[in-house]
């Protein structure tokens, strides 16, 4: 049989219209967004309701690990994708800090506890951020093997462009090789010329980082997509993503 058949199915009037691929290789169904999903049409309509019968405990969403997704971007793309019905795990410097009620402290991260409640898809995980001397989460060991391991897509968006955008990088990368090389790897950045204006000074310094990102992924992974963004551009921003996590994915 032909190793992916895609199915067309209007789940209910109030969501949006998707696919569900079953790899027949795999036994396993995956939910696609219609707009970057190729339809393969199917005669046989309750056939195509029989395999999704069949195997509808398969069903199943991307896991989607988002570096550094406490930022105001981390939040517009964790939120759209666990409401298209994929899992989100957010790697952060504290969760305790990230998930609490208020914002405890600029220093870090925060999600808060309302948005993750109306966001049950949307996971936090303590990890290491690259830097083994700055280590403030209270549960990090392991992080690589509770997350990257069953990662489908990786998205690097921690923020700053310091050295420790690159350690981060190096780091991902490095653990990603380890347990999960076949995962979809991206690095998400600023313009070059947008830089001069988001973040002033050492300009030469922050290209090079931002370059040396991207070279990590595309040097050492098979599957990778390195994206600029535009500043203050949020929902495009989280459109561009996930159109490239959708588009090698699906």
């Amino acid at each position: 049989p032909p190793a992916r058949i895609t199915l067309n199915l209007l789940l209910n009037s109030n969501l949006p219209m998707y696919f569900w691929q079953l790899n027949t290789r795999s036994s396993k169904i995956q939910r696609t967004h219609s707009s970057h999903a190729k339809m393969i049409s199917l005669k046989n309509q309750s056939f195509l309701l029989q395999i999704l019968a069949l195997y509808s405990p398969l069903i199943h969403g991307f896991n989607v690990i988002l570096a550094g997704g406490t930022g105001e971007l981390g939040r517009a793309l964790s939120a759209s994708l666990a409401k298209d019905g994929h899992d989100v795990t957010v790697l952060c410097r504290n969760a305790f800090l990230a998930a609490a009620p208020a914002r405890v402290s600029s220093d870090f991260g925060w999600l808060g506890r309302s948005f993750l409640e109306k966001n049950p898809g949307i996971k936090l995980r303590d990890w290491d951020g690259g830097d083994l001397l700055d280590i403030v989460g209270q549960d990090w060991l392991g992080w690589q093997d509770d997350t990257l391991s069953k990662a489908d897509a990786v998205v690097n968006l921690v923020g700053g462009y310091t050295q420790q955008r690159e350690m981060a990088q190096e780091r991902i990368v490095r653990e990603s090789l380890r347990v999960n090389p076949m995962a979809l790897q991206i690095t998400v950045g600023p313009k070059d010329e947008e830089l001069k204006i988001i973040t002033p000074g050492a300009y030469a310094a922050k290209v090079a980082r931002l370059k040396h990102c991207e070279d990590l992924v595309s040097v050492n992974c098979g599957s990778y997509e390195c994206i600029r963004i535009e500043a203050n551009r949020i929902d495009d921003s989280c459109e561009r993503i996930k159109k490239a996590i959708y588009d090698r994915l699906g």
